[in-house]
């Protein structure tokens, strides 16, 4: 990945910045995009671990203008767009019944709204060979209560990269989406089954952030030239079993 400009959206959580240390190391350009402030500390460690340069941008990643800047910003510093990887996402507990127009636009916003647009700037301004990567989950195939409007964002995001995929295919551009299950990040643990021990992970069906990043560096690379449209499930099998 030496030489390549990446745009990590989500960048300072759990996934996100564990994908950014794997193009990192490789000596990517990364343009880290979040919702929160720049983490200082971070930026030096992506240097330190060998990253060609690091931007940070703060950004609502559905405003539209933001996200147009963001991505001016990344042309302007790196002069090219190779990998786009959607990380940012977000969810609310609370039953289907509970739930207003407000949730519903505010879950889809950050889960999909802001895929489909930077992904739109990517089928602009990206080359033949480069690629980009969507990170779902598996509750676009199979859910549980509490969590209808990130189910049904990531069950779109899902048709996004399928539809995405072609329109790509003919400018040489990959997309593909990873859909994990259980991984030990913060959004997990503020589960409010895992609190209160209604619900208990199997250590083996618990991933690491390390594990969805080391499958998001393997899509953008050249060794999967070949895979296109495609969503790939990593959850430690446990998916299989229910």
């Amino acid at each position: 990945m030496a030489a390549r400009s990446i745009i990590i959206t989500g960048a300072l959580g759990g996934i996100g910045r564990a994908t950014a240390h794997a193009f990192a190391a490789e000596g990517a350009s990364l343009l880290l995009l979040d919702a929160a402030p720049a983490d200082t500390a971070l930026e030096a460690a992506l240097l330190g671990a060998g990253a060609g340069r690091v931007a940070f941008f703060r950004v609502d990643i559905a405003d539209e203008d933001q996200l147009a800047s963001a991505v001016e910003l990344a042309m302007q510093r790196f002069g090219r767009l190779d990998v786009i990887v959607n990380v940012a996402g977000m969810m609310i507990y609370r039953p289907l019944a509970e739930l207003r127009a407000a949730d519903w636009r505010r879950i889809l916003d950050v889960n999909l709204v802001g895929a489909a647009l930077l992904t739109g700037h990517g089928l602009r301004l990206m080359r033949p060979g480069c690629c980009i990567v969507n990170i779902g989950s598996v509750h676009a195939r199979r859910t549980s209560p509490m969590v209808a409007p990130y189910a049904a964002a990531k069950a779109a995001l899902s048709s996004l990269t399928r539809s995405a995929a072609i329109e790509g295919k003919p400018l040489g551009i990959r997309v593909n989406a990873i859909l994990p299950g259980a991984v030990d990040t913060p959004m997990l643990h503020a589960s409010p089954n895992l609190r209160s021990g209604a619900e208990v992970l199997d250590p083996a069906d618990l991933g690491q952030p390390e594990d969805v990043a080391a499958l998001a560096y393997f899509l953008a690379s050249d060794a999967a030239r070949f895979i296109n449209g495609e969503e790939i499930v990593a959850d430690g099998g446990r998916m299989g079993r229910l």
